[in-house]
């Protein structure tokens, strides 16, 4: 059993996103570890990017206070090798198809593996284009996680086929950040992904208080929770651990 398999064998995954480098590449690394041991079942680095089009402006923020400081991609692999030391807490890359390209998606990919990163998450890039990543993750063993979205219904089965360590459900139609209320369709495109495929499905985007949590937790298999914690990043800057670890705990408990 893989350590994504692991994340999602008991009850209900909670899987936070911190951008990485926000408020610097340290904080970053404490934060990790802390929320893994607060109750974190994977937790998703977002690498800081100039034009997130998937984000709203919390995580839009954050982007670019991590470049301000001078985060670079090559910089967080050192950051995953200290993380892994720490924990064997799975561990996602949540980027854009602009940095993995310049990278060089087959360096990228390779170094992914080495550092011990399990999955990468890249928004902007369709179903239908997935081969421009896809068979370098497959190369070195990490997995590329695909995403549905209230727009995916018709072809949803396709996708869930295909996907690997699990589907990325996109709760509503839009960017990133906190929502009053969570778009109800989402449980009948997690039916009909399930029906097709074995695949674990965790609901992200506009998820921020222990309630929606334990909402979407009775439809999937795990919760996926960003602008709420980057927030708190925001507002408690390096002295942010504490405060996002008791969020952590709170959501966890709710999602049970």
């Amino acid at each position: 059993m893989n350590r994504i398999e692991n994340a999602f064998k008991n009850n209900k995954a909670f899987i936070p996103f911190i951008t990485a480098g926000d408020p610097n590449l340290d904080v970053t690394e404490r934060l990790a570890v802390a929320m893994a041991r607060a109750g974190a079942d994977l937790i998703e680095l977002g690498i800081p990017f100039s034009d997130p089009v998937a984000e709203g402006p919390v995580i839009q923020r954050a982007s670019q206070r991590s470049l301000a400081v001078g985060t670079t991609t090559d910089k967080l692999f050192p950051l995953v090798e200290n993380i892994r030391k720490q924990t064997n807490v799975p561990l996602a890359f949540m980027t854009y198809a602009n940095p993995v390209f310049t990278y060089g998606a087959d360096k990228f990919f390779a170094r992914c593996a080495a550092t011990g990163i399990d999955a990468v998450i890249i928004p902007d890039t369709p179903f239908e284009e997935k081969g421009e990543f896809y068979p370098y993750g497959k190369k070195h063993g990490v997995a590329y996680i695909s995403l549905i979205a209230p727009t995916s219904r018709d072809r949803a089965a396709n996708i869930a086929r295909e996907a690997e360590g699990f589907l990325y459900c996109v709760s509503s139609l839009g960017v990133t950040g906190v929502r009053s209320e969570i778009q109800s369709g989402i449980a009948g495109l997690i039916d009909e992904a399930k029906r097709a495929a074995a695949i674990p499905c965790a609901i992200g985007f506009g998820i921020s208080t222990p309630q929606q949590a334990k909402d979407m937790a009775a439809i999937a298999d795990g919760v996926i929770i960003g602008s709420a914690i980057v927030k708190i990043v925001e507002e408690y800057g390096e002295n942010c651990v504490q405060p996002v670890c008791e969020f952590v705990k709170e959501i966890k408990k709710a999602i049970g």
